[in-house]
């Protein structure tokens, strides 16, 4: 359970209206008598909740060196980050972590958003939550790094080669500064709009492959499936040009506004800007589907497991079945 500004944070699985097989992690807050319920977060997923600060000048963004310790890996820089203790408001964390990490005391801790993404932790996926504040610290002030941090910078350019950002702080800025695709991204605007599932499968990767997709509407009714073979490709080929097809039919039928669904979580990080594409044969594919979204209001990309994305495999998988057994 988490309290923002005497409201409670909670973390639930949201099932839309309609459409059991789909359920998608979501954010929730609770307000005045309806926080006096318990909470519980449920799942298999792991999370991760965090405060993260942005501190910003005519310099950039201020950014901490973490300490290295006894491990020979390289060092990383990150925005001052900290975990929130037992019966702690997140403002409270934000400032105690501050201080006792930089040497930083915050005059102003400002609530900015409350944001998640999913990373890969091992063979498993970490679901993070970050409570974003802008905190404003005295222009006499500056930061003595201690326990955490060993170093500090202002910077304004994220691809900086000198500065190697974990992919948390990255995320976060990227989220934050709206430099994601196309600039469309807003899952906020997307939520109870038309949903669209795909999926790509491949027998044998390469081998003989078909993508599948599935439209609801913000009812939950599905409006349309379909699948097409595309020939000999990848299983990674597979899921983008399932994408592409998704977003092709999206913007036929004239949608403004959708959420694209996958469970292919390399595209949906690399959609959402967490990822960088660096494989040569779907950079083109990307770029097109960069493109494409120009034609929307707003979409998001969220990720679910195969399990929850069924109706899309199976219409790739028949459109494979449908060439093969000729």
């Amino acid at each position: 359970m988490i309290f923002l500004n005497n409201h409670v944070i909670g973390i639930s699985w949201l099932t839309p209206v309609g459409v059991s097989h789909k359920i998608l992690p979501t954010l929730y807050i609770l307000r005045g008598k309806q926080a006096d319920g318990a909470l519980m977060i449920r799942g298999g997923m792991k999370q991760r909740i965090r405060v993260v600060g942005l501190i910003k000048n005519e310099e950039g963004v201020l950014v901490f060196k973490r300490s290295r310790g006894r491990s020979e890996s390289p060092a990383f820089w990150e925005l001052p980050t900290g975990k929130i203790k037992f019966g702690e408001q997140p403002e409270e964390a934000m400032a105690r972590s501050l201080n006792e990490y930089t040497g930083l005391d915050a005059t102003i801790v400002q609530l900015k958003d409350v944001i998640t993404f999913l990373a890969p932790e091992g063979s498993s996926q970490l679901s993070n939550l970050y409570i974003v504040y802008e905190l404003n610290i005295s222009g006499q002030s500056k930061p003595n790094p201690r326990d955490r941090y060993s170093a500090y910078k202002f910077i304004k350019d994220l691809a900086n080669p000198g500065i190697h950002l974990n992919e948390a702080s990255m995320s976060v800025l990227e989220i934050e500064e709206s430099k994601l695709g196309s600039g469309h991204l807003s899952p906020r605007d997307t939520a109870n709009g038309v949903t669209i599932n795909v999926d790509g499968a491949s027998r044998g990767n390469p081998g003989p492959s078909g993508i599948g997709y599935c439209i609801h509407d913000s009812s939950g009714k599905i409006v349309e499936k379909g699948g097409e073979f595309i020939g000999f490709s990848t299983s990674r080929l597979a899921e983008y040009i399932a994408m592409r097809r998704g977003i092709e039919r999206a913007i036929e039928l004239g949608y403004k506004s959708v959420r694209f669904i996958s469970d292919s979580l390399m595209v949906i990080n690399q959609l959402n800007g967490i990822f960088h594409v660096k494989n040569r044969d779907i950079v083109s594919i990307y770029q097109d589907i960069q493109q494409k979204l120009e034609n929307f209001d707003a979409v998001s990309f969220v990720h679910v497991p195969r399990s929850e994305n069924t109706i899309a495999d199976s219409e790739a998988n028949s459109a494979i079945d449908g060439i093969l057994q000729k």
